[in-house]
């Protein structure tokens, strides 16, 4: 097995990524007039987005999405999670690179690119991402019926995601790909922002902690912006249980996919997954370092193809020579 264990302390955004540089926020104002009304200096006295209010932050990602991807549609129940678009573009960036890094350099034809996104959630915003920069086909799976309502509404809102996105429904909360990737079904990779925490007390815990570093200051309950269904934010064991889960039941997919993955926040947590995937036995194994937000976090991706597969899976797939 190999093992690129090249943690680092904090990453810079992608170099694709287009919020590298500070937001525009003129720009933004422009698709998006009513987020003016939550801009205000910061401690420095520049103008900023108050990211402690959950009405700003859920309008400077719609406006993100406007004038970066041209997604001028995109709204969502306020009890989902919101997104950071920064965030979820890097995560989509460096996974365009390990698949090019997989067919020698170069990006194979986006038609013949299948991304599945475990936990699409309602604001479906890997696929928006993945398809306004990439072109690519997605399947996005969830086990809440009103979360996929959600993203078929904005697919549906938005001529450019239409034909490319297909919503599945997980009907047993129990599995992750089971039910999801039929027998000769093939996907290039996939991506999931995973359960963080074990309990709701955990959650909330975690979302009091969030807002206090963004506004350092002492919040009430009734401030935290940081919303999510429990589906989103919660899995009994936590985040551990649940990778260990999708890596242990993606060993059932093997020849089904090309580079499964997931995000990792908790640095903890990287010793088991390491020890589990070196127990089944994955043929190539990638940790790639985030540094968005608060904190880092990383991507761990692995596979099964061995070399002969993957030449395969180039050949016949990708149409590679």
């Amino acid at each position: 097995m190999s093992s690129e264990k090249n943690i680092t302390k904090k990453a810079r955004l992608h170099p694709r990524n287009k919020n590298r540089e500070k937001y525009d926020l003129e720009a933004l104002l422009k698709v998006q007039p009513d987020l003016e009304k939550h801009i205000k200096p910061n401690k420095y006295g520049e103008k900023s987005v108050n990211f402690a209010n959950p009405a700003a932050v859920k309008l400077l990602n719609k406006a993100l999405l406007h004038h970066y991807y041209g997604i001028e549609k995109w709204d969502f129940p306020n009890e989902n999670l919101t997104p950071p678009i920064p965030g979820r573009a890097d995560y989509i960036h460096f996974m365009a690179d390990l698949v090019a890094q997989s067919n020698f350099g170069t990006m194979p034809d986006v038609e013949k690119i299948t991304c599945l996104d475990i936990g699409i959630g309602a604001s479906a915003v890997y696929p928006i991402i993945g398809v306004a920069e990439y072109g690519w086909n997605f399947i996005g799976s969830d086990i809440d019926e009103k979360s996929l309502d959600s993203a078929r509404k904005i697919v549906e809102a938005n001529p450019k995601l239409e034909d490319k996105i297909t919503l599945r429904l997980q009907q047993n909360s129990e599995n992750i790909f089971t039910g999801i990737i039929s027998d000769s079904e093939k996907i290039d990779l996939t991506v999931c922002n995973p359960p963080f925490h074990a309990t709701p007390e955990e959650a909330e815990k975690g979302s009091r902690r969030k807002v206090q570093n963004l506004v350092k200051k002492q919040v009430k309950k009734a401030e935290l912006n940081f919303s999510g269904l429990q589906s989103e934010l919660i899995y009994e064991g936590g985040e551990a249980a649940f990778i260990h889960k999708m890596m242990t039941e993606s060993k059932e997919f093997l020849g089904n996919c090309f580079w499964f993955s997931t995000l990792v926040s908790k640095q903890s947590n990287l010793k088991g997954i390491y020890k589990t995937l070196n127990d089944l036995e994955v043929t190539g194994l990638k940790t790639i370092p985030l540094g968005t937000g608060n904190k880092s976090s990383r991507i761990i991706a692995w596979t099964f193809l061995t070399k002969e597969a993957q030449k395969n899976w180039r050949e016949t797939r990708w149409r590679t020579k």
